[in-house]
């Protein structure tokens, strides 16, 4: 009998992680469809409209007293705050690096993004760095060397992508709270700047509600179900499946990034591209395997890199 309750709550817990990656994944499709419209000012409308979305989730879950609990306790508040930054210049740097053409950096940015968490752990939490750790992030790093020479310079917004939601994710997993409830703070302490930001350009004429038809500007206020939906499917399914699994199927995101970039959106992909992800590939074999225990570490098990999302 046990068994048979545990096969429909793990397959839903597994259809939950999916469909939260695929979608992701799938976002540079939408995005591109806004391409016209500022990087900045889809940002805000992203902000707006996933703060208003998620209060109303929120509401109707009946979890404002979770809200309350989290505005009384002064820390979950300031890391709150500070969350919200994070995560803005996540979201700001994806959407500019889809409508500029760069979907292929974005996806090595995702694929770098676990192991970044591995060296933030090692600096900040003060975690013992494995073997075979180590040499999955120095196999990683000749990757991004690789293509900082096929670029002539440093591919920042794989770098900034890697970097921002690899430090949301700590923190997030430093101060835990529910996942709807984190999200309306984080978007409820920049919404008023993207709120003042939006009403300005529309005051002069200039936003994108006032200059786009109607289908456009609901698709735009739709950016806050896109970005909201996911991450509350994540939520669901890494408390149904192991977090090894949730490991597994993070990097559906960016390998639909990888695919989109080069056969959609026809980006170039040279030789030095394959180099440069073949090295990052066999980095997050090996960082996969250490973490499922095929390979073993002689340190500590590797953190729970690889389970948190990617912010797209």
């Amino acid at each position: 009998m046990t068994e048979a309750k545990e096969r429909p709550t793990s397959l839903a817990g597994i259809l939950s992680g999916i469909l939260a990656y695929t979608i992701w994944g799938l976002l540079p499709l939408y995005w591109k469809i806004l391409d016209h419209i500022p990087a900045v000012e889809i940002l805000a409308h992203r902000i707006f409209w996933s703060f208003v979305f998620t209060s109303i989730v929120l509401l109707a879950t009946g979890g404002w007293s979770k809200l309350t609990a989290v505005l009384a306790e002064r820390k979950k508040l300031m890391f709150a705050f500070l969350c919200g930054f994070i995560i803005s210049l996540n979201w700001g740097t994806y959407i500019y690096a889809i409508n500029a053409n760069h979907v292929i950096e974005a996806s090595m940015g995702y694929y770098i993004n676990p192991l970044v968490v591995v060296l933030l752990s090692i600096l900040i939490l003060k975690e013992s760095l494995g073997r075979w750790q180590g040499i999955a992030i120095m196999l990683a790093a000749i990757g991004v060397l690789i293509i900082t020479w096929q670029y002539g310079r440093v591919p920042w917004i794989a770098l900034l992508l890697a970097a921002s939601f690899a430090l949301y994710g700590l923190i997030k997993k430093m101060v835990s709270t529910d996942p709807v409830t984190g999200l309306v703070l984080e978007t409820f302490i920049v919404m008023p700047v993207a709120l003042i930001y939006i009403a300005g350009l529309e005051m002069k004429g200039a936003g994108a509600m006032g200059a786009n038809p109607l289908w456009l500007v609901a698709l735009l206020a739709c950016s806050g179900i896109f970005t909201s939906v996911p991450l509350l499917l994540y939520a669901r399914g890494v408390r149904l499946i192991k977090f090894s699994m949730m490991g597994f199927l993070q990097y559906i995101t960016p390998t639909i990034n990888l695919v989109l970039g080069v056969f959609v959106f026809k980006e170039y992909f040279s030789a030095a591209h394959l180099a440069s992800f073949g090295f990052i590939w066999v980095a997050l074999l090996i960082f996969t395997l250490a973490n499922v225990g095929v390979l073993k570490e002689q340190g500590p098990k590797p953190e729970e890199a690889a389970r948190r999302p990617g912010s797209v």
